[in-house]
C-alpha cells in the first residue's frame, strides 16, 4: 500500500504508526526540531508519540545533524547519532517495525508540517523495504 502525504498530513498519518510500534523505529532527517514549550505543537506531538514508543520498549535510532536535538533525544532514551560527515545527509526516512517506510520531503519542523509545501510517501509492507533498512543501516554504521 502507498499512501501520499501533503503538507500538514504528515502528523495524522505518522504519529498513529508510531503507536502502533511494537519493535523498532528508525530515523533519519535533515532536520528535527523539539518545540516543549509548546506541547501542542504538531511537531511536539509526534516528538510525544516517539518517546511514548520508547516507554513501550521499542527500540527507536535516529541519526540527526544537530547538537541539540541529539541530546535530547538521547535524554529520551532514543538511541541517537550525530551525522559527521562533510557529505550532507539530506534525506528523510523512517521505518517502523520493518514493515512501513514513510519518505519524503519532511523534515520534522513546524515550517515542513504546518507552512511549505511538502510531499511525502508512506508505503506499507513495500517488497523492497530490505532496501530502506539497509540504507539506514549503512548511516548508522558510519556515525
Amino acid at each position: 500500500m502507498i499512501q501520499t502525504i501533503s503538507g500538514r498530513q504528515f502528523p495524522k498519518v505518522v504519529i498513529p504508526l508510531i503507536d502502533s510500534a511494537k519493535h523498532s523505529i528508525n530515523a533519519v532527517v535533515f532536520d528535527w526540531r523539539w518545540y516543549d514549550q509548546d506541547p501542542s505543537n504538531p511537531v511536539q506531538l509526534f516528538n510525544q508519540a516517539i518517546v511514548r514508543a520508547v516507554r513501550r520498549g521499542v527500540q527507536v535510532r535516529a541519526i540527526a545533524n544537530n547538537d541539540r536535538i541529539v541530546r535530547i533525544l538521547s535524554d529520551c532514551g532514543i538511541q541517537a547519532r550525530k551525522i559527521t560527515t562533510l557529505k550532507l545527509v539530506h534525506c528523510k526516512l523512517m521505518t517502523i517495525d520493518n514493515e512501513a517506510v514513510i519518505t519524503g520531503s519532511h523534515n520534522y519542523t513546524q515550517s515542513a508540517f504546518q507552512a511549505n509545501l511538502e510531499l511525502s510517501v508512506c508505503l506499507i509492507k513495500p517488497e523492497n523495504i530490505s532496501d530502506f533498512l539497509n540504507y539506514f543501516d549503512s548511516l548508522w554504521a558510519k556515525f
